[in-house]
């Protein structure tokens, strides 16, 4: 028997060993019982990729998720000079500076965090705040409204809220600290306004923002070029949603601060939504006050900011109850988003983040 015959009877072998062993991803064509792992579920944290199947597993939502955020926060490091990170407190926030965390790991974050203090904030999260820049060892630079107020530049509203205020202080202090970069924690999910807007966002020498003006911007090609005077705000995990942070905040073990799991909080009905008693939300005469079971999903002022009746006690038990909400967490119980009809892009055209 000549070699070349017995080449031709070996490949011949193999060829029927493939097609009598189907792989993994033929098992799960044809409805066979044990599909690979790792298809659908996240791996975890620490198992490394591929851990479950010899290392040819799919990266889940959520890895994909971080790696385009990521990307994104090297990105506007390697094309700006002076970036900074919007840093409320807030699970976006929170999960926004974790990202950057990794993203220059084991170095530090090489830039600043920025926070626009309303004065109406949660005491909870100023603390949760002031705790986590100082464990990292973080540079934060704080635009206070109270200020502006008290020097005459800024005016009290009717109504007693302070988000809309935080404009002028913002983009005084991007102005101050010439930040040319300001990464933001905004998602298309909460709003129309945030939904239409551009991960690389140009804002012009007012701050401003003109929706009709936008970049186009195909695939992960970021446009980042700006004249002196302007800047741009940087959206990482525009393409998340509630449920995506939720689910990464228990995949990585993120510290919160504690008023986004159910406590008991002394509370009044008004305008269909649970405020928080406080000497910044104060009860009218007819409003009940009454003690209840509630949490957070959003953090705003306490003048502005509802409650929701909730038992959520656990990062486990948050999931469950966001995947079974219909509603956007702003829309639920953000009092500022429901001045007007357009009351987010309004603000944002103006500079609000």
């Amino acid at each position: 028997m000549s070699t070349q015959t017995t080449n031709e009877e070996l490949e011949l072998d193999v060829l029927e060993s493939d097609l009598e062993t189907p792989s993994a991803a033929q098992g799960v064509a044809s409805g066979l019982s044990e599909p690979r792992a790792g298809l659908i579920e996240d791996q975890p944290r620490g198992a490394g990729a591929g851990a479950a199947d010899g290392g040819s597993s799919r990266l889940s939502s959520l890895d994909t998720l971080e790696s385009e955020a990521i990307h994104i926060i090297r990105e506007v490091v390697a094309e700006f000079e002076k970036p900074a990170l919007l840093f409320s407190g807030g699970k976006d926030s929170v999960v926004m500076l974790h990202l950057a965390t990794k993203a220059f790991w084991p170095g530090k974050v090489p830039f600043p965090v920025l926070h626009v203090d309303t004065g109406h904030n949660f005491p909870e999260v100023i603390d949760f705040r002031d705790r986590t820049v100082e464990r990292l060892g973080l540079k934060l630079v704080v635009g206070s409204v109270q200020e502006f107020i008290d020097r005459g530049e800024l005016a009290e509203r009717a109504d007693g809220t302070r988000n809309p205020l935080q404009t002028v202080p913002l983009l005084d202090a991007i102005q101050r600290n010439k930040f040319d970069a300001v990464f933001g924690g905004g998602r298309r999910d909460e709003d129309k306004a945030r939904a239409k807007e551009r991960i690389l966002s140009l804002r012009d020498e007012f701050g401003q923002w003109d929706p009709r003006n936008q970049r186009p911007e195909l695939w992960n090609l970021y446009n980042g070029r700006h004249t002196v005077g302007q800047h741009v705000r940087a959206f990482p995990i525009s393409n998340w949603t509630e449920l995506d942070i939720w689910r990464y905040i228990e995949r990585e073990n993120i510290e919160l601060p504690g008023l986004y799991y159910a406590h008991e909080r002394e509370v009044f009905a008004r305008d269909g939504m649970w405020r928080a008693v406080g000497e910044v939300s104060e009860p009218l005469p007819h409003e009940e006050v009454i003690t209840k079971l509630v949490r957070y999903r959003t953090v705003g002022d306490m003048s502005c900011t509802g409650a929701v009746e909730s038992d959520a006690r656990t990062v486990a038990d948050v999931v469950v109850e966001v995947a079974a909400s219909t509603l956007t967490e702003r829309g639920a119980t953000r009092a500022d988003d429901r001045i007007s009809e357009a009351a987010m892009e309004d603000r944002k055209k103006d500079g609000y983040f």
